[in-house]
């Protein structure tokens, strides 16, 4: 009877011995598991990141930033959006306001000096448009705050003619600013000035 108890006790203990080995065993399989899924999912997602757009998750792509790329964008779309004009007074303050966003004060003072000059109110009663072509931005970013020149053709185009001006531009600008809306880049051009603004062609339309 105490023998026949004794093997039920030794049965009962390696029972649950290999029950424990058992419950061991799935317990590190379960973590190798975990950790290669884990693994896995952080390789395939590497440079990703998401941000919360209007209460939902947006997936963005982290990159370096490509510096005199991103200066030379933002160079390009200041002079679009500051010469590319319309014959009306509202499209032509909504472009003069974007343009300005990218902008310190040396641009607000050209944009007034050409507005009491009569610039704008020319283009409009004469039913006006102007356009730019960018031919070559150059940036030295060597050091801070990043010089640029910047050369162009304008075409203005009058009713009965077109005229070509050549256009050259320098500055500075200065990086760092939140990116937003009107600023993509966050950059902002400095001591901008107009270095040569010169008559090319004339052609009849």
């Amino acid at each position: 009877m105490m023998f026949e108890k004794m093997k039920n006790i030794d049965t009962a203990f390696r029972q649950v011995r290999l029950f424990t080995m058992l419950i061991v065993m799935g317990a590190i399989i379960i973590s190798v598991f975990v950790i290669y899924r884990t693994t896995k999912v952080l390789a395939v997602n590497n440079g990703k990141v998401y941000v919360l757009v209007n209460g939902k998750l947006v997936e963005a792509i982290a990159q370096k930033r490509n510096i005199p790329v991103e200066l030379r964008d933002h160079i390009r779309t200041f002079h679009t959006l500051f010469f590319t004009l319309s014959p009306d007074e509202k499209a032509i303050r909504q472009q003069i306001t974007k343009a300005l966003y990218l902008a310190d004060g040396s641009a607000q003072r050209i944009y007034q000096n050409m507005k009491e000059a009569g610039f704008y109110n020319n283009l409009i009663s004469g039913n006006i448009s102007q356009t730019i072509e960018i031919e070559h931005i150059e940036v030295d970013t060597d050091k801070k705050p990043y010089r640029f020149r910047c050369t162009g053709k304008q075409y203005i185009t009058r009713p009965t003619s077109t005229l070509i001006r050549e256009i050259i531009t320098a500055g500075t600008i200065r990086t760092g600013l939140v990116q937003s809306d009107n600023n993509t880049h966050g950059f902002l051009i400095e001591r901008w000035e107009i270095v040569d603004n010169k008559d090319i062609k004339v052609s009849e339309r």
